[in-house]
């Protein structure tokens, strides 16, 4: 049934399990452990953990199955792991899929703590890397190898908001025999659904819109069964990067107000890009749903609308930047986004602080460049916040 329902519906409804009490919210099961009725029934779980079974809450909870079950109904995907964080999501994808001699090809615009994740720490363990140009297919074709075995980019990336041609580098990675997966934090499977243009894997920071309140933390891979509930269903039994089920929950509901959340969030993105176009501080606006952003007509056939996110790039690089920031008294100066309330932050001196200039620059993050995640208060408000520091930094 759950293929024939709309997006918003499965948001509300999919995944659910209802116990002998018969509630109507989805319950919040807080048990370290579950007991069993024989020893033989115990081994029977051990031996063979089912996807109905609940032996140990670090890798099997029936309120976290519920939040897998129904971000894979989301994202059309056959099945569902969730971890701790988003960054514990990546770490699984990495260390579940590749062995010491593999090889991966990876956007350089990815979020800023992947690069010392794969450079530094996958590095030691044999894991080899090659970075390349989100949008241009033809930079991922020349950069694979024999022994290349994993595809990742985010699209749309943070926070330059590169577009990735999701079906075509779906394509490159066929021929390669390579597992392709895509991050989909930041457009939710509200606005793309990656899996049905080609992505074998969706990697989530659920921290972010899936969970929408900025409440708590968490991540999740959806995608293929093969993988998923193989090798990176056994890293996160093995290793231990579990969701707390109180955390799980939290996303679970978040999920009943995705859509109507990003709906919302799209149109006070556009209003504020569209006004921060014609502002004299600002040099360039990046959001995909403006016609000036380099892959408009790629994010609009890929994406419902252009996001929650956007960036600018204030005039005066760093020091402009940072007075616009310093100027706001409504809009949250936190580095974090996906949240209800508007946030704003200097990606080079936080988010990507540990890359390099030369790093920060090849991925497009300029001294001047301001990342907002748009919140749901009312447009006139942030633009006139915005609007304190920009006023202050004209030329």
């Amino acid at each position: 049934m759950a293929r024939t329902l709309k997006p918003d519906t499965l948001g509300v409804r999919a995944g659910g399990i209802r116990s002998d009490f018969q509630e109507h919210s989805e319950a919040l099961v807080l048990s370290t452990s579950f007991v069993y009725k024989s020893a033989a029934e115990a081994a029977r779980k051990f031996a063979n953990t089912g996807p109905d079974d609940n032996i140990y809450s670090r890798f099997t909870n029936p309120t976290v199955r519920m939040f897998q079950a129904r971000l894979a109904a989301l994202e059309g995907a056959e099945a569902c792991v969730a971890t701790s964080t988003g960054m514990a999501a990546i770490t699984t994808m990495v260390f579940g899929l590749l062995k010491a001699g593999d090889h991966m090809v990876t956007a350089r615009g990815v979020f800023g703590s992947v690069v010392p994740l794969l450079d530094q720490i996958a590095k030691k363990f044999g894991i080899e890397t090659t970075w390349v140009d989100a949008t241009d297919l033809d930079d991922w074709k020349r950069a694979i190898r024999p022994n290349t075995k994993l595809l990742y980019a985010e699209s749309p990336s943070n926070p330059v908001l590169e577009i990735v041609d999701i079906a075509g580098l779906a394509a490159i990675a066929r021929k390669a025999g390579a597992i392709f997966a895509m991050d989909n934090a930041v457009a939710s499977p509200a606005l793309q659904r990656p899996i049905a243009l080609g992505a074998d894997l969706v990697i989530h920071s659920a921290t972010k819109y899936v969970e929408g309140q900025g409440r708590v933390l968490a991540g999740a891979i959806a995608g293929r069964a093969d993988l998923v509930s193989g090798p990176l269903f056994g890293f996160v039994r093995t290793a231990g990067p579990a969701i707390s089920p109180y955390n799980a929950w939290t996303c679970l509901k978040g999920m009943e107000t995705l859509g109507v959340r990003m709906r919302g969030h799209c149109e006070n993105a556009l209003n504020v890009a569209r006004w921060l176009e014609k502002q004299p501080g600002v040099e360039r606006v990046l959001y995909p749903a403006l016609e000036s952003h380099p892959q408009h007509a790629l994010a609009m056939r890929q994406q419902s609308a252009g996001g929650p996110m956007l960036s600018f790039i204030a005039k005066g690089g760093r020091e402009g930047a940072w007075r616009v920031i310093d100027a706001v008294q409504l809009i949250s100066n936190t580095a974090n986004f996906g949240d209800v309330k508007t946030t704003i932050c200097h990606p080079a001196s936080t988010t990507h602080a540990r890359l390099t200039p030369a790093e920060r620059e090849a991925a497009g993050i300029a001294e001047g460049l301001i990342r907002l995640g748009v919140g749901l208060e009312h447009p006139d408000d942030i633009r006139e916040d915005l609007s304190r520091g920009l006023a202050q930094g004209k030329q």
